[in-house]
């Protein structure tokens, strides 16, 4: 009688709920977690994409240079990075002047990079469980724009 007991015990269904949640959680935790993470990271790296877009804009402006002797395009980033609640420590601006060489003529540019350094907190605390140093993932984002003006050949 007991070996009947035994073996409907081991037939039963009963508990698998529990270890099907205990299997599928932590997959499920990290799926929220990476959903936060890659949320926060986009959302820093639109900040960035535009910043560096409106630099550009300001340092293709006649009466603005787009180098390092005025502050007129690095100022203009750090009005939008601090907006978007950036401090100024968080990114680092890099201001180049190009030429664009079409067949209508040379025409100069104005680039500008913005580049930041991203935590992923809640990631890189998962990855801590596993043995993995996940922490951070550098952006750079960069706007070019040319001027309307041709260049003197």
């Amino acid at each position: 009688m007991a070996a009947l007991n035994t073996g409907r015990r081991l037939r039963s269904e009963r508990g698998a709920e529990i270890i099907e949640m205990a299997l599928v959680t932590p997959i499920f935790l990290i799926i929220i977690a990476a959903m936060f993470d890659f949320g926060f990271l986009f959302r820093n790296w639109e900040v960035a994409t535009n910043a560096a877009r409106e630099g550009a804009r300001i340092g293709l402006l006649p009466s603005y240079k787009c180098d390092d002797t005025t502050t007129d395009v690095k100022d203009r980033v750090d009005a939008y990075m601090a907006s978007a609640g950036f401090n100024a420590a968080a990114y680092q601006v890099k201001l180049n002047t190009k030429q664009f060489p079409t067949g209508a003529g040379t025409f100069t540019g104005c680039a500008v990079s913005v580049e930041i350094t991203q935590p992923m907190p809640m990631l890189s605390t998962f990855g801590a469980l596993f043995g993995d140093a996940f922490g951070s993932v550098p952006l750079r984002a960069t706007s070019v724009m040319r001027t309307e003006a041709q260049v003197a050949n």
